[in-house]
């Protein structure tokens, strides 16, 4: 999962159009660059639950540098848009990728930005996003494994929040040139593309 926060921690994602270009960026490059399991828009920072289809630096720079790109090119703006870096957190076990599901739909509610996480328009918890399925390889967590201890993160990695967190990503159609994008918000049901 990653995080990052726009400069300065302005309020740039409550605005419709810049949180809708972005779910637009993250969905454009979902598939080439990484799967997206969970998401979320939040005013000044996104949580995204991702696995890489290279490294996670590049797919944080398709997200990061393809939203900066395309806000000057669409929007107009020539404002900086995200603080350097972003923060980590590298999924252990099944346990802990579902903890940072809970925790990135849960996120608006938190803030007090909805009453359920469904309401909130720009997360995956709401209607009418397609996200990829869980990724293959996650060990359960066994009865043997919760005596032990364990890492949180793998080195040089940062847990920012130290909690889990989790993010995800909408439904979406085929858009111009076959680049999936996301649909209008239908139902109340999460889809998982298989």
């Amino acid at each position: 999962m990653i995080r990052s926060q726009t400069w300065g921690r302005r309020d740039l994602f409550s605005k419709e159009r810049w949180a809708r270009l972005l779910i637009n960026t993250i969905y454009h490059y979902r598939g080439t660059a990484y799967l997206l399991h969970a998401f979320v828009v939040m005013p000044d920072h996104i949580h995204v639950l991702l696995t890489p289809q290279t490294s996670l630096e590049k797919a944080v720079q398709f997200i990061k540098g393809g939203f900066s790109y395309r806000a000057k090119k669409e929007l107009g703006s020539n404002m900086e848009v995200w603080q350097k870096g972003f923060s980590d957190h590298r999924i252990r076990d099944l346990a802990d990728y579902d903890g940072h599901v809970v925790y990135i739909d849960e996120n608006p509610v938190r803030k007090r930005l909805c009453e359920r996480a469904s309401e909130f328009p720009y997360s995956s918890a709401h209607s009418g996003f397609e996200l990829d399925p869980v990724p293959q390889g996650l060990k359960p967590e066994s009865a043997e494994e919760t005596g032990t201890a364990r890492l949180e993160a793998a080195p040089l990695q940062s847990n920012a929040l130290g909690a889990k967190s989790v993010e995800g990503a909408p439904l979406q159609s085929k858009g111009p040139g076959g680049v999936a994008m996301p649909t209008q918000f239908q139902s109340n049901n999460r889809k998982i593309a298989s």
